[in-house]
C-alpha cells in the first residue's frame, strides 16, 4: 500500500536557502531516509544528504524532522499521518554546507583536545575491572556520534560564542567515561571544568532526550562529573587526604 506524502525540505547553502515543497511516494515500512532517497531519484538529483549505514549505527543522517532532532534512517513514516506535511531541515547548531549536510568539524576538533586513555605503568593484560565498571564504560561507548546531543544543547545552539570553551555533552561524556574508568590514572576534573566548560551545563537533560542509543548522558555522566569536580574543591575528606599524603585517582596531589 502506497500513498503520496507532502514533504518540505530545506534547500540551500551557508549563504541562503529556503524550504521547498515536494510530493513523494511512500510505501509501507519505509523511513524518512527512504523518502529522501526517492526524492533524489525522482525530483531533486542535486539534493545533498549525508548517510552511510541506514541502520542507526553510523550517526551520519542526523537531521531535524518537524523540529525534532532525529536520525532519518530510524524515523518511520508510520509515525506520521498521511495528510501531515513533514519538514526536514539540517541540524541547527552547525553551519550548513548544502541542503541537509552540515559542517560538524567542531566535534572532531573537540575530540582531538581530550587526552587519551592513560593506564599508567600497567602492562597489557594486567588490568582488572569490576563488572559495574565495565557496564558503565559500555553504556558510554554505545555513542554513535550522531551529535544530536550537541545539536540540542542550548549552550552552543543559542550561543555560538561558547563553542571555543564548551565541548558539548558528547565530549564531556567522553571525559567522564575516562575519569570514572578505574584503570585510567589521569585526573580529568580540571580538564572538564577549565578546558571544556562543564560548568556551562545546567543539566536540562535535552541531550539525553534525543540520544538514539538511550544513553543517560545527564544522569550517568554529566551530573557525576559535576559532583567529582565539586568534591575535589570542597570535600573535607579529600582535603584531609591530600594533607596526609593519601593519593588516589580522582584526588589532589598532596602539597609539598
Amino acid at each position: 500500500m502506497s500513498y503520496e506524502a507532502k514533504f518540505r525540505v530545506w534547500r540551500g547553502d551557508d549563504g541562503d536557502g529556503e524550504l521547498v515543497d515536494y510530493a513523494v511516494e511512500v510505501n509501507e515500512g519505509e523511513v524518512v531516509l527512504d523518502i529522501i532517497h526517492r526524492l533524489q531519484q525522482t525530483q531533486a538529483p542535486d539534493l545533498a544528504v549525508r548517510w552511510n549505514c541506514k541502520a542507526g549505527k553510523c550517526g551520519s543522517c542526523s537531521a531535524e524532522i518537524n523540529g525534532m532532532p532525529r536520525l532519518m534512517c530510524m524515523t518511520r513514516m508510520s509515525t506520521f499521518t498521511e495528510d501531515e506535511t513533514i519538514t526536514v531541515t539540517p541540524v541547527r547548531t552547525f553551519p550548513v554546507i548544502r541542503d541537509l549536510v552540515t559542517d560538524v568539524s567542531f566535534n572532531y576538533e573537540k575530540a582531538r583536545q581530550i587526552p587519551a586513555f592513560d593506564p599508567g605503568d600497567v602492562a597489557p593484560g594486567d588490568i582488572r575491572m569490576q563488572q559495574v565498571d565495565v557496564q558503565r564504560s559500555q553504556e558510554f561507548r554505545k555513542c554513535i556520534e550522531c551529535f544530536l546531543c550537541n545539536n540540542v544543547c542550548h549552550v552552543i545552539r543559542d550561543h555560538d560564542e561558547n563553542k571555543p570553551e564548551f565541548a558539548g555533552p558528547r565530549f564531556l561524556m567522553r571525559i567522564a567515561e575516562l575519569e570514572m574508568h578505574p584503570a585510567d590514572v589521569a585526573d580529568r576534573r580540571n580538564i572538564a571544568q577549565n578546558d571544556h566548560g562543564l560548568g556551562f551545563c545546567n543539566i536540562t537533560k535535552c541531550c539525553t532526550e534525543v540520544c538514539p542509543e538511550h544513553i543517560k548522558i545527564t544522569d550517568n555522566a554529566l551530573i557525576p562529573m559535576k559532583e567529582r569536580v565539586v568534591g575535589k574543591k570542597y570535600d573535607p575528606i579529600v582535603w584531609l587526604g591530600s594533607k596526609l599524603g593519601i593519593v588516589r585517582k580522582g584526588q589532589d596531589t598532596p602539597s609539598a
